[in-house]
């Protein structure tokens, strides 16, 4: 599934760069992430990184783009051109 942020965001900036898909921006009132571009840090990190700094816990798993691990991992491959190595993930 992607990740969604909720309107408890208080636009500190902080899960913008760790995004390793650039799936998160600036929204109109605050950030937003790109379902198409969410792997959930699959292929990046064993852990999304927006969920670990986010200091007031608003980053959820996204109902309404439910995908399962393997298009997860396709997904990463296809965004990254690299092939899925679970075995390479970091922490």
């Amino acid at each position: 599934m992607a990740l969604f942020i909720t309107d408890q965001c208080i636009n500190c900036d902080v899960c913008e760069p760790e995004c390793p898909n650039d799936a998160i921006y600036q929204g109109e009132l605050i950030y937003e992430i790109d379902a198409s571009k969410c792997t959930e840090c699959v292929g990046h990190y064993k852990k999304e990184q927006c969920i670990i700094v986010c200091p007031v816990d608003c980053i959820l798993v996204d109902p309404d783009h439910s995908e399962s691990q393997i298009e997860l991992q396709g997904k990463f491959e296809g965004l990254t051109g690299r092939s899925f190595n679970a075995d390479a993930e970091r922490a």
